[in-house]
């Protein structure tokens, strides 16, 4: 049966065609993976679909028995609601039965007037409380904000207490249990950890609900479709079976593509000699064979279309000057806190040359902060750190931070490669797609796959023999990420890397390290190697409590709470003399910097730089600590 019907599909905005003859179905049980670069027009067939958008031309015919769900339908509308609560809401039609059965219940041992039909009712009102799922829905919510990161306690702070990212996880989740049979879902891992990010690839296959998924993540597209539609120069193109799968089906479609191209050319050349030949004799005979042919020809070039070239793609290699010592990076008993706070501590590391190691762990363990560590922004509390003999670093910032946003784009790479001619600098950018005007962008306009690509650029250039790259395919799309992926895959030097992209990890990784408060644990292999083994490690790590009599919970969490927030406004208040304290001396080391004895005294200047880093460091603990306190007690 057909959830979804598109017909003849066109959309244009102006005069721009996004795309045009766009046909398919979604059947029951399909689970669809939407694919195609940044602009090529998925988000707005998501909204044409759901009668958001109207279309230029075709038709759009939605089953009438179909529900259909939409990220964008669940927005969280009272702020003062708890989380708990907002998700409950898609369950309002059940709670109101409930109200009404409990009604009836206590009604009918008063009453004998209607008492048949009382029964009838309450009867009623029993069956359709179950068929809608009322005798699960309490623990279905909860377990959907369990697994997308919730605790007791957030679920019961209000949503005005939240960040962006957790009020996006309550849209998802309200839309994950609102019953509807075909969901719409637009990068539904954004915002997610790669824990959330499991729990839902694992809800969405145990769903039994269809559904298409917008998403450049190519690990969770392999475990969550069947099929694959690909918009590209504004046509969509089907595939059956999930991402990994898709990739050597295009390859084939595009050479069949390409073949049916060209025997056609050759079949009307061949034609075109015929008729060239035919005229020439000019018997009346010939004249209708190079008439026939010319027919023949005509039909041909009516239906021959060129196969289209692949979008923009940055292509590019990552070489290096020279090659290192086989020691490449060593960390013994490395320890870090900012201030009271233990971030980490008994970190050990041994790297050699040539190895690909990745640095996995929660949200919020200090993984950037041990990439910044080992190389030297910021102070390690204890142990050692040692680089080898020749090694040569490259940093990719996930925040994209070392860069003028006053420059243009053509002006961060010529100051920073002086060497390079304007030629050198404008055929180099153009390989990351930066064009004609496009390379005198300000750097402070760019978008975050724009300012990426800057990045990439800066690294190729650099030709470090040790990358150390913190989250590199943020920003990037799918064909961007395998750009960057196959540069990574040849490059002979040293990869050490934090990344949540499952696929890049596991197409790259020797050696997985997973960090803890406590040091790390090391896993040999690949990701899916690691899931095997940290499997065990992980659940004790992040496994719930079992839930207790709801009135006990109940009375134990609003004691916790009260407890809580009255800690947290005694700590408010002398957490701001804190910080205006360390703001008063973040200012005196910035001007004791600008000193022309600390600034002419190289160690004096390195000395400074060193406490100013550990300051700044220390007062971004403070603000984060300072925003949790206020929503705490701001949330009474």
């Amino acid at each position: 049966m057909a959830l979804i019907t598109v017909s003849g599909l066109m959309m244009e905005f102006g005069d721009q065609r996004l795309f045009e003859n766009m046909c398919f179905e979604i059947q029951k049980g399909d689970r669809v993976g939407l694919i195609g670069v940044n602009g090529s027009g998925k988000t707005t067939l998501f909204k044409i679909l759901t009668g958001e958008y109207s279309p230029t031309d075709g038709t759009v015919v939605i089953n009438k028995n179909t529900q259909l769900g939409y990220m964008e339908q669940h927005v969280c509308r009272n702020l003062e609601r708890s989380a708990y609560d907002e998700v409950m809401t898609v369950f309002d039609d059940v709670i109101e039965m409930e109200k009404e059965l409990e009604g009836l219940s206590a009604l009918i041992g008063t009453v004998h007037d209607e008492l048949d039909e009382m029964v009838e009712r309450q009867a009623f009102l029993h069956d359709e409380i179950t068929r809608r799922g009322g005798l699960t829905c309490r623990s279905r919510a909860r377990s959907a904000l369990l697994g997308l990161g919730f605790d007791d306690e957030k679920m019961q702070l209000p949503i005005s207490a939240l960040s962006g990212g957790q009020r996006a996880k309550l849209q998802l989740a309200k839309l994950l249990l609102c019953g509807a049979d075909m969901l719409l879902l637009d990068e539904p891992t954004n915002h997610l950890d790669t824990e959330s990010v499991e729990w839902l690839e694992q809800f969405l296959t145990e769903s039994g609900c269809s559904y298409m998924v917008i998403s450049h993540d190519r690990y969770f597209l392999d475990k969550t479709t069947n099929k694959t539609f690909e918009i590209e120069n504004g046509k969509m193109a089907r595939y059956n079976g999930n991402y990994t799968a898709f990739l050597p089906q295009k390859q084939e479609h595009l050479l069949s593509m390409q073949r049916v191209y060209d025997n056609t050319v050759k079949e009307i050349e061949r034609l075109e000699g015929i008729i060239e030949q035919q005229r020439r004799w000019n018997r009346e005979k010939n004249i209708r064979t190079a008439e026939s042919k010319q027919k023949i020809i005509d039909r041909l070039e009516k239906d021959l279309e060129k196969p289209s070239s692949a979008p923009g793609a940055i292509h590019f290699e990552l070489g290096i000057k020279n090659q290192s010592g086989n020691d490449v990076l060593e960390l013994q008993g490395v320890s870090l806190s900012f201030g009271a706070e233990q971030i980490f501590r008994n970190v050990d590391m041994d790297i050699k040359r040539g190895e690909r190691v990745f640095i996995l762990g929660p949200n919020g363990c200090g993984k950037t902060s041990l990439l910044k560590t080992i190389l030297g922004r910021y102070t390690a509390q204890s142990g050692r750190i040692s680089f080898g003999e020749g090694v040569r670093i490259g940093y990719y910032d996930q925040i994209q931070t070392g860069m003028d946003s006053e420059k243009t784009i053509f002006e961060e790479l010529s100051d920073s490669f002086p060497a390079m001619t304007n030629t050198e600098i404008r055929n180099t950018l153009a390989r990351f797609l930066f064009k004609n005007d496009d390379v005198f962008k300000p750097l402070s306009t760019l978008s975050g796959g724009e300012r990426a690509r800057v990045l990439l650029t800066k690294l190729m250039l650099g030709k470090a023999n040790f990358l150390l790259l913190d989250e590199p395919t943020n920003h990037l799309d799918i064909n961007s990420c395998e750009a960057l992926e196959k540069a990574l895959g040849e490059y002979e030097g040293t990869l050490l890397m934090v990344s949540h992209d499952r696929y890049l990890i596991n197409a790259l990784a020797d050696r997985i390290l997973y960090l803890t408060p406590e040091g790390i644990q090391v896993y040999e292999g690949t990701y899916e190697d690691f899931l095997k083994k940290a499997e065990p490690f992980r659940k004790k790590q992040t496994a719930p409590e079992q839930p207790k009599a709801e009135k006990q919970v109940e009375y134990k969490k609003k004691k916790e709470l009260d407890a809580q927030r009255r800690k947290a406004k005694a700590r408010l208040g002398k957490l701001e003399k804190e910080i205006a304290e360390t703001e008063d001396k973040l200012s005196a080391l910035n001007e004791k910097l600008n000193t022309p004895e600390v600034s002419s005294d190289y160690e004096q200047l390195m000395e400074v730089t060193d406490e100013i880093n550990i300051t700044e460091a220390a007062l971004e603990v403070m603000y984060a600590e300072w925003e949790e306190l206020s929503e705490i007690t701001e949330g009474a």
